[in-house]
């Protein structure tokens, strides 16, 4: 391990699935990706390019075919299922994406559009947090009902909490992503100013391993091109 993955290479050493989620879905796994020295700021053209090009994978993937139908999607909405969510209301956050595809993606910032790009162009949910604002380590488990979750309505910040139950991502200042992809907090999200940050990939039987694999590099190679000198560490948690 070279001394300067050291850090955010023990922040994912020390990520878990909880057992409660393992007997839910024992085929999930999710492949995790640290990187730091990264180079945040708006949409760029390096931004636009990557998400442009996966808009049109997608559209092409998609043709005449809901997104909804595609057999990664439909395990997920399957996994939803299971935990009590409406996934026709609130919808894995790779079909959500999808779904908005042919009017166009939201450009958001350089990091989350490249996030973005690869979770359409993979078909698999993906998200990003930020590292500075992570509190101990990342655990996948099932809520119960105490966990604190801050997010925005009317542009305050509110804190919600999860009915006993919901699979959720969680740190331990509270929850960092509800429903377990479809909603990130206040708190860790990507922003203009984030340099370390935590990406989670998250696969049902669906999809292969190598598939699987094969995101994670598509991820990693658009972080560094865009952020050169950047350093990653990666690690797949199964379930």
């Amino acid at each position: 391990m070279a001394a300067d993955t050291a850090d955010i290479k023990s922040r994912l050493d020390a990520a878990v699935i909880d057992p409660a989620v393992r007997e839910l879905r024992p085929d999930y796994r999710a492949l995790l990706i640290a990187a730091e020295g990264l180079r945040p700021g708006p949409s760029d053209a390096v931004s636009e390019g990557v998400l442009a090009a996966a808009e049109e994978t997608a559209r092409r993937r998609f043709a005449g075919t809901a997104p909804e139908d595609h057999p990664h999607l439909a395990a997920w909405r399957e996994a939803f299922r299971a935990f009590g969510a409406k996934p026709q209301r609130t919808r894995p956050s790779a079909e959500a994406l999808l779904r908005r595809v042919h009017t166009g993606l939201p450009r958001v910032d350089r990091l989350t559009d490249l996030y973005n790009a690869v979770s359409v162009a993979h078909v698999l949910p993906l998200g990003g947090e930020d590292l500075d604002h992570y509190a101990g380590a990342a655990r996948l488990v099932r809520a119960t009902g105490d966990e604190p979750f801050e997010t925005t309505a009317g542009g305050e910040t509110v804190v919600e909490h999860c009915p006993p139950g919901e699979v959720v991502w969680r740190d331990d200042a509270g929850v960092t992503c509800r429903r377990w992809n479809w909603r990130q907090c206040v708190r860790t999200r990507l922003t203009g100013s984030t340099t370390r940050a935590l990406f989670i990939l998250d696969a049902l039987g669906p999809m292969s391993d190598a598939e699987l694999d094969a995101a994670g590099n598509a991820l990693v190679e658009a972080l560094t091109a865009s952020s050169p000198g950047a350093t990653v560490a990666s690690r797949l948690l199964a379930a």
